[in-house]
């Protein structure tokens, strides 16, 4: 007798199951995710009317793949130049909101009775909203393409990066009961350099790349190369100790820029929906009865605190960084879910052993609540926020539309305002290359110089002179190159004294020299 493996009869029942409740949601016009959601609990282990899935392992890699397209779908509609467009905005919204519902969710653990730790795991892991879940929400809804939609995705980015220092912060404390400063710097910078330097890789190579290879890729081998860069990324991103899906994302929002955007787009969209809905069903295969019913109390607290204080924390920070009450309305009411960061901070506090049992399935149970929830929430925005608009005092309003006016609009910068810019971009840019530089070498061209010469003082010279001049151009681009002498002119026109500029030429040439020494430090200790 042929033996059939349980993870393809899992597959066919995930699947089975998927598309009944769907198709009945579709027929109620309600949003297909709550479908895959009781999809996943009918055929879950907490149910047993229906087959069960028996390699639950397994389900989580396809689940953990869904989330890997989700992300990379939503990169190739959110360029980096749509995320600059958005950046301000949406890291004050973000920060705003991950203070305030970190805030909020430690007070509701001590409320509750809770452990100090529990209490700022709690916190944590309420404070990161669900980037898969509300980028399906706005695709069944059409809203993608509205403004606060664009202002939502840049939040729920930012919150991805600073998910990914908390998870740091919260391991230090763990093991050591204390915050490390240095190891959160440490991971904010290496973010920021692999961030960049990933961004540089984009701009000035993958692009060249497709052009020259622009008679060999047809659907077939374009779908394949799509996917074999995304794999890549997250490879390297999981690699540097970042998430799989922050890579998913980078690749995604690199190949945006590219003219193959929209036709990768196309030629992925079954794939991620194939994977997408499995992880939904996975979600849904989490929810238990008995749980939830053991913990109703602090599940319906929670659930409250979560829901309210995103829309609350989000709205505050949305018009604190100058958007218009209706933007910022609605998009505080799309960012009112946990998701797969809060799944992932809560298995932290298990693995360290420093949180109680019961956290996890309650974040679970809060999850799937407010899932639910989320788009009924964003259908609902609109009226809710003419509803605020008729209600506020007309001074309050006449206030806040003044504010918004001021903040979004542009102003001409000057010509030193203009130079400072451009020449920061580049000194932060060329520092980039050239740390990696140096990085490279010290990981692949010593060992190669050693392996041929021996350990020996010239093989390291030999690879640091030559690891010198590659990075040389660059190294005189940051400390030497001089702006046109009209440029200069009018720099020293606007600012009065040459003060200012001999200042910015020291804090190039210091620069330069810290990065010299870091280069020689890499084969000379």
């Amino acid at each position: 007798m042929i033996h059939l493996p349980h993870l393809i009869t899992d597959l066919g029942l995930i699947l089975g199951a998927a598309a009944l409740v769907t198709l009945l949601f579709k027929r109620l016009k309600q949003p297909l995710v709550l479908g895959y959601l009781i999809a996943g609990f009918l055929v879950g282990p907490n149910f047993h009317l229906f087959p069960t899935i028996t390699e639950l392992a397994s389900i989580q890699v396809w689940a953990e793949i869904g989330v890997i397209f989700l992300l990379f779908s939503l990169g190739l509609e959110f360029s980096f130049k749509k995320l600059l467009k958005v950046g301000a905005p949406a890291s004050i919204t973000a920060i705003v909101k991950v203070a305030v519902m970190v805030f909020l969710g430690y007070l509701t653990g001590k409320f509750l009775g809770w452990s100090t730790m529990d209490s700022i795991f709690l916190g944590g892991l309420l404070s990161i909203s669900s980037t898969t879940i509300t980028l399906r929400a706005f695709d069944e809804l059409g809203v993608k393409s509205r403004k606060f939609a664009g202002l939502v995705f840049g939040t729920l980015i930012v919150e991805d990066l600073v998910a990914i220092v908390m998870l740091v912060l919260l391991s230090t404390l763990a093991v050591r009961a204390q915050f490390s400063g240095a190891e959160m710097l440490l991971s904010t910078g290496k973010l920021v350099f692999f961030l960049m330097l990933w961004f540089l890789a984009g701009i000035f190579i993958l692009p060249t790349a497709l052009r020259r290879a622009k008679k060999l890729l047809n659907d077939e081998t374009l779908l394949i190369t799509a996917l074999a860069l995304c794999l890549l990324m997250v490879w390297l991103a999981t690699a540097a100790g970042f998430s799989p899906a922050l890579g998913a994302f980078v690749m995604g929002s690199i190949l945006a820029e590219t003219t193959y955007a929209e036709k990768i787009e196309h030629l992925i969209k079954g794939v991620k929906d194939l994977f997408g809905a499995v992880f939904f069903v996975s979600v849904g295969m989490l929810i238990n009865p008995v749980m939830i019913t053991e913990y109703a109390l602090p599940i319906g607290i929670i659930t409250l605190v979560t829901i309210l204080g995103k829309v609350w924390g989000s709205a505050a920070g949305a018009l604190l960084s100058g958007q218009s009450l209706k933007t910022s309305i609605q998009a505080g009411m799309s960012l009112s879910q946990i998701g797969e960061f809060s799944f992932i901070i809560a298995t932290l506090g298990l693995t360290l052993k420093v949180t109680s049992p019961f956290l996890y399935p309650i974040a679970v149970a809060v999850s799937a609540i407010t899932t639910f929830t989320t788009p009924y929430f964003i259908k609902a925005s609109e009226p809710f926020y003419r509803w605020v608009d008729k209600i506020l005092p007309t001074p309050v309003r006449d206030a806040l539309n003044r504010y918004s006016s001021r903040s979004q609009s542009v102003s001409t910068a000057g010509q030193w305002q203009l130079f400072l810019r451009s020449h920061l971009i580049n000194g932060i840019l060329q520092t980039v290359i050239i740390v990696a530089m140096a990085l490279l070498s010290g990981y692949y061209l010593l060992p190669f110089i050693q392996g041929q010469m021996g350990d020996t003082v010239w093989s390291s010279t030999l690879a640091l002179l030559l690891t010198f001049a590659a990075a040389a151009p660059f190294l005189w681009a940051l400390a030497i190159k001089q702006p046109r002498a009209e440029t200069l002119e009018r720099i020293w026109e606007q600012t009065r004294s040459k003060g200012a500029f001999v200042f910015f030429q020291v804090v190039r040439l210091v620069a330069a020299v810290l990065l010299v020494g870091f280069l020689i430090d890499r084969f000379f200790s």
